[in-house]
């Protein structure tokens, strides 16, 4: 019975110590669990006639530092974290232009710039400095577009888990010690397949047609006014590029001019005697390359019957100014007359109208305005912006910092679209009806054909909530769907083109990522570790062979054997 006992007494310590050992190496793995897992959009990776731009890796397995690393330090096998809020463009531009070894780079956005989050607006009144702020993201933008940056580049956005990792990194680097694979620390990995071509990008054209009214006996093509936009975007991170006013607010102008038009239109006793096209184009970041084959795929002689056409470009972010920009001389007759109508219903409205004038070098690839496609079809056109001068290329595109959850002054808001639409609509209307005289109002507020709030406000809040980079929006996109849903519902006729994306850029895929954060340990305490556990397993051993076997017997195994000798024959 004694023997018996002490065996069992033997079994239960034996039971007891491997339930130790256990939980000892589940404490290990959690050490190295996933602290926390959040989206990540990459920075976008183009090539421009062959010259590589953007970030060119996008898989990311390194250790995390702050701006508060040690100078000197080696960052070659680290992610740099940097808050937007305390972001140093010049220093920044510094380090990346200095070609200094990164392991990658990841900025974290402020909640406000999130369209995926509800609470956006809600914060607004709580955070100062927003315009600084979209400055600063807008310049951002323009650093990293134009480098060619050798490791991945990410943004992301903060939360309670991002500002707790935050918090304990700045706390390791403020030791002179920062995160490495023999000190420990956060790890940061981003496992997914090298980016590759996106092949055969397509482009998307959407336009609706509103026929006029002929008079009886007359077999006369009527003319055509063309009322023109481009919807898509471009930015250093394509799935965060929404647009809201370059160019959302010239895609909601149109659909609701299209609306107000198709409620006059829709009695034969006010349908005017000019047919109306609405367009909406695609690849207007990339010299309107939409807007290009969309013309193409005209036939001259509904080119020839086009007497204008009214480009809507960036008209929701001004206060009392805005700007006709075309490339025929001012002192043409037509161009004038144009400009007169506009300028005479601006006045009416409260501001004031600009002229500007940029001639055409046909030998230069460079669009700088959507007009300048219509003009080099010898077609009357012109642009309609709160911008008095083109932006550069890839410039004012759509990009991160033009959201509408950033309100600020100088921004886009719904006030200075429905200015616009009134002044698009009231000039459109003399025109086609022959109004010349002042005061005269078809679409004011108390009428049925006032312009409606809640319409533009619907759809500002869904462009400002879509990304829609061309070589990354497909031709059967739900966004698109619903464009050509709402012209349908306004226009007597509406077409769509797909092309084929063609020109001077190439792009690459890998937008959108899952980025997991490990507290993992230093090898210092890995080393430790195995040794407090090799010590556990032997006196445990040790103990046992003692207590079954005895003492002689655990010397016995440690004893040198004695040796052999072979007998010879």
């Amino acid at each position: 019975m004694g023997e018996k006992k002490a065996g069992a007494t033997q079994n239960e310590m034996v039971l007891q110590s491997v339930v130790t050992l256990l939980l000892i190496l589940v404490a290990c793995v959690e050490l190295c669990d996933a602290a926390t897992v959040v989206d990540v959009y990459r920075l976008i990776q183009y090539d421009m006639s062959g010259v590589p731009f953007g970030s060119r890796l996008a898989s990311l397995n390194h250790h995390a530092t702050s701006l508060h690393f040690p100078p000197g330090a080696d960052l070659s096998r680290t992610v740099l974290i940097i808050p937007l809020r305390d972001l140093n463009i010049t220093f920044l531009k510094d380090y990346i232009s200095e070609r200094q070894s990164l392991g990658g780079l990841l900025f974290l956005l402020p909640q406000i710039l999130s369209f995926e989050n509800g609470e956006g607006r809600a914060q607004d009144n709580q955070i100062q400095g927003k315009e600084q702020m979209k400055n600063l993201l807008a310049d951002l933008e323009q650093l990293l577009v134009h480098l060619k940056i050798p490791y991945p580049v990410y943004f992301a956005f903060e939360n309670d888990e991002m500002d707790a990792v935050l918090a304990e990194v700045k706390k390791n680097d403020a030791t002179g010690q920062p995160a490495t694979a023999t000190t420990g620390g956060y790890k940061l990995v981003v496992s997914v397949p090298e980016p590759r071509k996106v092949a055969s990008p397509t482009i998307t054209n959407i336009q609706g047609w509103l026929p006029g009214l002929k008079a009886d006996g007359d077999s006369n093509q009527l003319p055509t006014i063309a009322v023109v936009a481009s919807y898509d975007t471009f930015g250093a991170a394509p799935a965060l590029s929404v647009g809201s006013d370059s160019n959302g607010s010239g895609v909601v102008a149109l659909l609701e001019l299209a609306r107000l038009f198709s409620l006059l239109y829709s009695n034969p006793k006010t349908r005017g005697r000019y047919n109306l096209l609405f367009g909406l184009t695609s690849g207007g970041p990339y010299n309107y390359n939409g807007t290009h084959k969309w013309l193409r795929s005209f036939d001259q002689r509904l080119r020839e019957n086009i007497d204008y056409a009214i480009c809507l470009n960036s008209i929701g972010s001004w206060d009392n100014e805005l700007w006709i920009h075309v490339s025929k001389p001012p002192e043409n007759a037509y161009i004038k007359q144009i400009f007169e109508g506009f300028s005479n219903v601006a006045e009416e409205l409260g501001f004031h109208m600009g002229l500007k004038h940029k001639k055409i070098n046909v030998s230069n690839p460079r669009v700088a305005w959507e007009h300048e496609q219509f003009s080099r079809l010898r077609v009357t056109a012109a642009t309609l912006s709160a911008l008095s001068a083109p932006p550069e290329l890839l410039e004012r595109t759509g990009g991160l910092s033009d959201s509408s959850l950033i309100c600020c002054r100088h921004f886009v808001n719904e006030t200075a679209i429905i200015r616009s639409v009134k002044l698009v609509a009231e000039s459109l209307a003399r025109h086609i009806y022959g109004h010349k005289g002042k005061g005269i109002q078809i679409f004011s507020d108390d009428s049925s054909l006032a312009v409606n709030p809640s319409y533009i406000r619907s759809w500002l809040d869904l462009l400002s909530r879509t990304p829609r980079v061309a070589p990354f929006l497909p031709k059967n996109d739900p966004f698109i769907t619903a464009l050509k849903k709402e012209l349908a519902d306004h226009t007597a006729e509406v077409n769509v083109q797909h092309d084929v994306f063609e020109g001077m850029f190439t792009f690459y895929d890998s937008t959108k990522a899952s980025l997991n954060i490990y507290q993992v340990a230093s090898v210092t305490f890995d080393l430790l570790l195995l040794l407090v556990l090799g010590s556990y397993l032997i006196v445990l051993f040790s103990f046992l062979v003692i207590t079954t076997r005895g003492l002689d017997d655990l010397i016995s195994i440690f004893r040198r054997p004695p040796s052999r000798k072979v007998k010879t024959a």
